[in-house]
């Protein structure tokens, strides 16, 4: 294969569909179509309150922030609810739920949120750059689940990085998922403390085992951590731990996880090759053994999902840039998650 063509085929891989006509191919075919294309929205987190779907997303904007590795250029500053009652149904916009300047320690940058409910309160899970440059947990809370949501004046104590996911299990007891490398600075608190001179990608050891994301219980009043976070264990079929150097399998950022046939399924962005991957172990703490690919990649550099039950059927919310062609402006959708009967998800080309 030539340096042109692989060159040429990373260009498809990552770009929109203009640039796909730009190489004298005919434009590619999305599985779905974007729910709204009157903003940008992306990470779309998805749940099921009374009967109603509601998806919690980033907002993109176009900030004008060069490109780089950390991110910057994802410089979102409040976030949207979107509701629809069944899929394929229209989707509303309930508008802004939560701005950046109502958000007391917060710097810069609004990612990925998650949301939850208990006991009559709907909670909205942001990770926002405080004003010293380092990604923390917040939480905001509501009596309704399109907000608008109030934030607690401080960030959650002990939490750090970046993309909380919420999992409440049939027991009644709530877990965060949390942790993303390269920009979400997971590779920062190796040590335990964040060091700001520490590595701007991974820990640059492709031998040992990858960074791991994090999962910590919360508090009844879904507030606080109830207990240290510790690490989410990704193995390999023969019990091993993924290592840094497989990119194919390793964390990257983007965990979710969901419960089925009583088993519990971590999925994940493997980041820089674009796989949304997935692994299933007995306890909501893992450790998770490795199974397979849930997404190949979509256009456009992030890939990030959540995976709910409706109505008896599963389906998967993602995003792509089928709408703008840039990687920081992203559109949501979903689709259908199916399964083999052995409990393994089929993968989706999307």
């Amino acid at each position: 294969m030539t340096r042109y063509t692989q060159a040429a085929l990373t260009a498809v891989l990552l770009a929109g569909p203009g640039l796909l006509t730009g190489l004298g191919q005919t434009p590619r075919k999305y599985l779905e179509k974007p729910l709204v294309s009157h903003i940008y929205t992306a990470d779309p987190s998805a749940h099921v309150f009374n009967g109603r779907i509601y998806i919690y997303p980033s907002h993109d904007i176009d900030a004008g922030v060069k490109e780089d590795d950390k991110g910057s250029h994802f410089a979102m500053r409040d976030y949207h609810v979107l509701s629809m009652d069944k899929i394929g149904g229209k989707v509303t916009d309930h508008g802004v739920a939560l701005d950046l300047k109502d958000i007391p320690w917060a710097g810069r940058q609004l990612w990925a949120p998650d949301a939850a409910y208990k006991n009559g309160t709907y909670y909205l899970y942001f990770p926002v750059k405080d004003k010293q440059d380092v990604f923390r947990m917040g939480v905001a809370t509501s009596k309704s689940p399109t907000g608008p949501f109030k934030a607690e004046p401080q960030p959650i104590a002990g939490s750090y990085s970046i993309d909380p996911a919420v999992f409440t299990d049939t027991d009644g007891k709530s877990y965060m998922y949390f942790g993303g490398i390269w920009g979400g600075q997971l590779q920062k608190w190796a040590s335990g403390q964040y060091d700001a001179n520490g590595s701007e990608t991974d820990l640059g050891k492709p031998d040992q085992p990858a960074l791991s994301a994090k999962v910590a219980r919360l508090s009844a009043d879904m507030l606080r951590f109830d207990e240290a976070a510790r690490d989410v264990q990704i193995l390999d079929e023969a019990g091993a731990p993924i290592l840094a150097g497989d990119h194919n399998r390793r964390f990257f950022e983007g965990g979710w996880l969901h419960k089925f046939g009583g088993k519990y399924y971590f999925s994940y962005s493997t980041g820089d090759t674009h796989l949304l991957a997935y692994a299933v172990g007995d306890s909501p703490y893992g450790p998770f053994t490795y199974k397979g690919v849930i997404m190949n990649p979509v256009t456009g550099w992030t890939t990030h999902h959540s995976i709910v039950e409706i109505q008896g059927k599963w389906y998967i919310f993602y995003h792509d840039v089928e709408l703008s062609g840039k990687t920081h402006l992203r559109n949501v959708k979903v689709t259908e998650l199916k399964r083999k009967p052995d409990g393994s998800i089929e993968t989706i080309n999307p």
